[in-house]
């Protein structure tokens, strides 16, 4: 899509989960991630133009992150979300490989009220750089696998991959 403001650049990749979509401003810092049949996930828009050069660091990256040779993305990210969004999204970056963490624990660490969880959730749901920010690590309180918009699928199949549920992924 070209607006008045910006051209929107594109790339697509092939993974385990599916082909990703890939977007960003040209310059390599990634705005989105999205898996098919994502809820909320963005689609190719007339007007988009196809640059696999300015995500090739991306896509070495999620190659290695599929391959279990990177923990850790060290990607340029270009989101634009409220600030209490960016808040939630700069939580979930700091949940680390292997390991995962609740709605709540979430709300605590950015010293949300407890009342806040859903809202939490919300923002943790409109994460629109799946994989590379995780919100796949995020569980229920009581340890099951909820909400995810890739779909609940991917969800196991990425923490299977990490080594959280303690079986590899097909």
């Amino acid at each position: 899509m070209t607006t008045s403001r910006t051209t929107v650049y594109y790339t697509t990749v092939q993974s385990p989960l599916g082909e990703l979509l890939l977007t960003g401003d040209g310059t390599g810092a990634l705005s989105s991630l999205s898996v098919p049949g994502q809820k909320g996930g963005r689609t190719v828009q007339d007007g988009w133009v196809r640059k696999p050069e300015a995500f090739a660091a991306a896509e070495r990256q999620l190659a290695a992150y599929f391959r279990g040779e990177l923990e850790e993305f060290h990607l340029e990210f270009r989101t634009e979300g409220t600030a209490f969004r960016e808040q939630v999204w700069a939580a979930l970056d700091a949940v680390p490989y292997g390991a995962t963490t609740t709605y709540g624990a979430i709300a605590r660490s950015i010293g949300a009220s407890r009342a806040a969880v859903r809202a939490v959730g919300g923002a943790i749901g409109a994460n629109p750089l799946l994989i590379v920010r995780p919100c796949h690590r995020v569980i229920g309180s009581d340890g099951t696998l909820t909400g995810y918009a890739g779909g609940l699928e991917r969800k196991e199949r990425l923490l299977g991959l990490e080594g959280v549920l303690g079986t590899q992924p097909s």
